[in-house]
């Protein structure tokens, strides 16, 4: 464990270095992800302008919601794709081989070798978001650390996903497009599930998790999440997590190396 975390310092401050060659690009990335939360508080307000809410919902706790979503995208736009949409290129160009050649387990080695600074303003404003809705409604500060629970399994759910979606490419080498249709899914998580028609809500919970990533969190850290949905994120957590690793094992017995 020590061996490995000395290493994600390595490739973390390796990683940090030199994007920072770049500082404008941070000021750029400020100011879309304040466009970006502009426009999706504005989406938010179109529903709740003539007195319409969604059932149970009042606009403060729509905002905690879309503060979860905010935070799960500087997530993965800080730690998911900067790693998880290279695993293509590696098998695409045959770099996989130099990875799998590392005495370094390669699934931590695609999922940590670099990390995107460019993701920081969501988390910020993210978090800003939470802190602005959550004084509004005057939660107390054990409701954070409780909603600190099911978001990080959230972001475990997340990861697992999209990390098994990229192994596949070892099957069909371009699936750029399908790791875009996860990130058009999790869109859905900017709402409320109570927001969607009951088939969309089963969709959403039960076939592709998006319920865990933000409705349970934002719940949660309301007071009102239920037990058995916490406690149902962490074993969805802890399964998929166990299953992208033996899924990319299984996947590895497939892979042609370049040099073969």
């Amino acid at each position: 464990m020590v061996k490995y975390l000395r290493v994600l310092q390595l490739f973390w401050s390796t990683a940090v270095a030199a994007e920072l060659e770049y500082r404008i690009n941070f000021a750029i990335s400020a100011l879309s992800s304040i466009g970006g939360l502009a426009g999706s508080l504005f989406g938010l307000f179109l529903f709740y302008r003539t007195g319409y809410t969604f059932a149970g919902w009042q606009w403060d706790e729509a905002m905690i919601v879309l503060g979860m979503f905010t935070i799960l995208e500087g997530f993965s736009s800080t730690f998911l794709a900067p790693n998880l949409s290279k695993v293509v290129d590696h098998v695409q160009n045959g770099t996989l081989d130099f990875v799998l050649l590392k005495p370094i387990n390669s699934q931590f080695w695609l999922s940590a070798r670099t990390l995107s600074p460019w993701g920081i303003p969501n988390l910020v404003f993210g978090f800003g978001l939470l802190l602005y809705a959550s004084s509004k409604l005057q939660l107390g500060i054990g409701n954070y650390f409780a909603s600190l629970v099911p978001l990080t399994f959230g972001c475990i759910i997340l990861y697992s996903i999209w990390f098994m979606l990229g192994a596949t490419s070892i099957w069909f080498v371009k699936i750029y497009n399908v790791t875009e249709i996860l990130r058009g899914l999790m869109e859905a998580g900017r709402y409320p599930m109570a927001a969607y028609p009951a088939g969309y809500r089963f969709f959403f919970t039960f076939v592709v998790p998006i319920a865990f990533l933000t409705t349970v969190p934002a719940e949660t850290l309301l007071g009102r999440g239920e037990f058995i949905w916490i406690v149902s994120s962490m074993f969805l957590a802890i399964a998929l997590l166990y299953i992208s690793n033996r899924f990319w094992q299984f996947a590895l017995r497939f892979y042609t190396s370049a040099s073969s």
